[in-house]
């Protein structure tokens, strides 16, 4: 038990890691953040190898540290949403995964849906109670898919292909009781 939960650990802190890097080489060579979902891609991933309370860590950190470090998201209005937006992704798809034992796909594309809900909603909180200059929640979501549809068709075609080969590879006894 504590050696999963050392592996845990320091898998949690690769993956912080992978979606504070990702943006930055994302904006390097062009990409902007709202098309390719830099940081979206390491959460999700993470979901699929660590248990959900590790992956929810990784979710709400991940977009505090790099909104510190490197001023990306913006802190307010996007940090809010993002971290809630981030830490339901990797929460359902670990949830769904992990534990009820759904496929790949299903787990990735339900954590997709709920994460946007997620961020819609958090987007209408921070329109209606905090003043922030944003798009409806509809609007929003529609907006975030349509800008994102690159970052989707990545997340949706290597994400599945990391998993299952990690599975194939049979790693999930490298990190314990993951994949």
């Amino acid at each position: 038990m504590k050696k999963q939960i050392q592996k845990e650990l320091v898998l949690s802190g690769v993956f912080i890691a992978m979606g504070l890097v990702f943006p930055i080489a994302f904006h390097a060579i062009g990409g902007g953040g709202p098309v390719f979902l830099p940081m979206h891609i390491p959460v999700l991933i993470a979901g699929f190898f660590l248990s959900w309370p590790f992956t929810l860590a990784v979710g709400v950190l991940t977009p505090i540290l790099s909104s510190l470090l490197t001023g990306m998201p913006l802190f307010f209005p996007v940090l809010p949403y993002m971290v809630l937006e981030l830490a339901t992704y990797g929460t359902i798809v670990s949830f769904l995964y992990r534990d009820l034992k759904r496929n790949v796909y299903m787990a990735l594309i339900i954590s997709m849906v709920c994460g946007r809900v997620m961020a819609g909603a958090a987007v209408w909180v921070l329109a209606t109670f905090f003043m922030a200059k944003l798009p409806s929640p509809i609007l929003f979501i529609q907006a975030a898919i349509l800008k994102g549809i690159p970052g989707i068709l990545i997340q949706l075609i290597f994400i599945p292909a990391i998993v299952l080969t990690a599975k194939k590879l049979n790693l999930s006894s490298e990190f314990g009781k993951s994949v």
